[in-house]
């Protein structure tokens, strides 16, 4: 549904089926999209991902909002940091969590 990112992340809006294991998904789009970067040789080096990702659902009725959301990244991130976007949406949700197992790859 919509895709955009900075340097250090990327959102990506999907609707899935209740069957998909999300963590699937995520090792296919990493791969598929490691593989076709380092073909195109978009950047100098070898690209790969983070080991880590977060995934969160979105009712129907925030769809258009998380789109909008999702295509205005570069001013948001003039804002708040990758860091700090992520810790907001965490405690919005009530998620409980340990930083240092969210961040460890970012160390």
């Amino acid at each position: 549904m919509c895709i955009n990112g900075v340097s250090d992340h990327i959102h990506i809006l999907l609707s899935v089926s209740p069957a998909t294991k999300i963590s699937d998904l995520v090792r296919d789009i990493k791969a598929s999209s490691t593989r076709w970067i380092n073909e195109k040789r978009f950047i100098n080096g070898r690209f790969e991902w983070q080991s880590g990702y977060g995934a969160f659902s979105v009712s129907p009725g925030r769809v258009d909002r998380t789109i909008d959301y999702i295509k205005n990244q570069e001013v948001h991130h003039q804002r708040d940091s990758f860091r700090t976007e992520y810790l907001k949406i965490l405690n919005k949700a009530g998620i409980e969590y340990d930083e240092k197992y969210i961040f460890e790859d970012l160390k």
